[in-house]
């Protein structure tokens, strides 16, 4: 089903802004969900924005969880920073936690958003409940052709900082290719334009920080519950790699949607459906984990 329209956050997602020392101004939107609700921290992809990869989702989840977004460092109204790290996005995510008295919560990561979630899991162990894994892998930088442009991505990275023509270029030069073919004109237009909001230097360091990153060494080692939604007509990360990443994790639910990497967009409610299941899988709330579910709503 194509979108017919674009969506904003909902209202019921409030907005704060934190002041952080030594970090500086976090911009999130937090929902409150039951009392004692587990606390879903939702990470988006690179080019992308709390906005644009969650606006579908949070009226799902709500009911059950706390559900907190926000915009990572270097996107839209994330942290500036010189330079882009995962593991910096992680450690904002851990100090993030710390100063609203949040002890444990389940990173749910798309694409590069995907990374972080690990990353998270790796370097602040006692707070992460659980991992909800999207569309995401242990690297992307296993073919000849990924090899090649996780090399070419320096060279164009130091042409953007030094010349004054790029600056006013946003993320959505590269953020393009994310999204559906079939998504329909008032979708398309307004993804872009959130793209925009990123600017196409920030993005080329998210890039290039993203195929640095590989979990293969120690995925394995992860010990709390986990869940993988795997977009099966993605050309973005292939299907494969998805599905490499999944048998890695040792107590994981694969969840299958039939659609594109662009779901969250083009496919809301169908990707909202699925990320409710591999959720409640992870928090304990629909049985034990490592049974493969096949999500096919709409």
């Amino acid at each position: 089903m194509n979108r017919t329209g674009p969506q904003a956050l909902p209202a019921l997602a409030q907005r704060r802004i934190l002041h952080l020392p030594d970090r500086g101004r976090f911009l999130i939107w937090d929902t409150s969900g039951p009392p004692q609700a587990p606390v879903l921290v939702l990470l988006h992809g690179a080019t992308l924005n709390a906005e644009l990869n969650w606006s579908g989702v949070i009226t799902t989840l709500a009911p059950y969880y706390r559900v907190i977004t926000l915009d990572l460092r270097g996107h839209a109204d994330g942290l500036r920073s010189s330079r882009f790290r995962l593991e910096d996005c992680a450690d904002d995510i851990a100090a993030l936690s710390a100063a609203l008295g949040i002890d444990r919560v389940i990173p749910v990561g798309f694409s590069m958003g995907g990374f972080i979630s690990q990353l998270l899991w790796r370097q602040h162990r006692d707070l992460v409940a659980g991992l909800v894994l999207c569309s995401t892998a242990r690297n992307v930088c296993g073919s000849p052709l990924e090899r090649a442009v996780a090399m070419i991505l320096p060279s164009a990275l130091t042409a953007a900082a030094w010349s004054p023509a790029f600056y006013p270029l946003g993320a959505d030069i590269l953020g393009a290719a994310l999204l559906d073919h079939d998504l329909d004109a008032a979708g398309r237009a307004w993804a872009l334009t959130q793209m925009r909001r990123t600017t196409l230097l920030s993005a080329l360091g998210a890039a290039q920080a993203a195929c640095h990153f590989s979990s293969h060494d120690w995925v394995e080692t992860i010990d709390v519950p986990t869940a993988s939604i795997v977009t099966m007509r993605d050309q973005v990360v292939p299907p494969r790699r998805q599905y490499k990443l999944a048998h890695a994790l040792p107590n994981n639910t694969v969840i299958e949607v039939d659609a594109d990497h662009g779901t969250f967009l083009s496919a809301p409610s169908r990707f909202a459906t699925a990320l409710l299941a591999a959720c409640d899988a992870v928090s304990g709330e629909a049985g034990a984990p490592g049974q493969a579910q096949m999500v096919t709503a709409s």
